[in-house]
């Protein structure tokens, strides 16, 4: 019976003091961890770096570091971890290959969150469609479409394309083109396009307007207008100007015609 309860005490001094070391090393590690990833959330948020990417590596760096620690903890304990290094090192390596297309749009989502190629609140062109920035995740970015759709696109989808930001610079052109006929007078006809441009409050004057001629069609001589608005502007300025210039050059007997060819016809002999 002696001989058991001295082969017990000797267990429970050798494996715990090795629990207790094991678990002071877990505690202390997980407080170190966790005060550390706080010290990287700070530091980034003070270089002004977007809070979502923050937040983000501030939970990588925790669970990566809590991966040592785990690591260490059972070291301590006597569990051979080399093996167990080797299995998280395969599965990680499963996992990445399955995951492919997400770690390529969680690279892409890091680099719009670094670089800002647009913010929340613009309105851009990417990916194959168009809208307002409602939000830019880690995976996916977020766009409100003109009809009032939310359309999820993948961030690798955007970044690896053209992005054209319409809200990046505070200043956009409308581009029309008004035909009138071969028969009517151009410098009434751009009279009336600046009576309807420079009656309209929305309308900036610098860059001035550009209102001339840009092409002797078929069947119409084409008129450029390309008024400068705010893009908050754009759309409203864009259909306006369209009815207005409309009405303007019928109250002048200003036509604008249709599309028309002649056709001649020779018999033979």
């Amino acid at each position: 019976m002696q001989t058991w309860l001295d082969k017990i005490v000797e267990y429970i001094i050798q494996y715990g003091v090795s629990l207790v070391a094991a678990i002071i090393i877990f505690i202390v590690g997980k407080v170190v961890v966790r005060f550390i990833s706080s010290i990287v959330e700070k530091l980034m948020v003070k270089a002004k770096v977007e809070k979502t990417l923050a937040s983000f590596i501030k939970n990588i760096v925790y669970f990566g570091l809590m991966v040592f620690i785990v690591i260490a903890a059972l070291n301590k304990l006597g569990v051979q971890t080399t093996s167990l290094i080797a299995i998280i090192g395969a599965a990680g390596l499963a996992i990445g290959l399955a995951l492919q297309g997400s770690l390529a749009n969680f690279a892409a989502g890091i680099i719009l969150i670094i670089f800002k190629p647009f913010k929340v609140g613009d309105f851009i062109e990417a990916g194959g469609t168009i809208g307002t920035v409602e939000e830019i995740q880690i995976f996916n970015t977020i766009l409100n479409y003109i009809d009032n759709r939310k359309i999820i696109i993948p961030n690798s989808k955007i970044t690896g394309d053209n992005i054209s930001n319409f809200s990046a610079i505070k200043k956009r052109r409308v581009d029309l083109v008004f035909g009138i006929s071969y028969n009517d007078n151009i410098k009434m006809a751009k009279e009336a396009l600046e009576k309807v441009i420079s009656s309209d409050s929305r309308v900036l004057k610098d860059p001035k307007p550009v209102i001339a001629v840009s092409e002797l069609g078929d069947s119409s001589v084409n008129l450029v207008c390309r008024p400068w608005v705010i893009p908050q502007d754009y759309w409203a300025v864009y259909f306006d100007t369209l009815e207005n210039v409309k009405l303007e050059l019928e109250k002048n007997g200003i036509t604008i015609p249709f599309p028309q060819s002649d056709v001649h016809l020779y018999k033979e002999k």
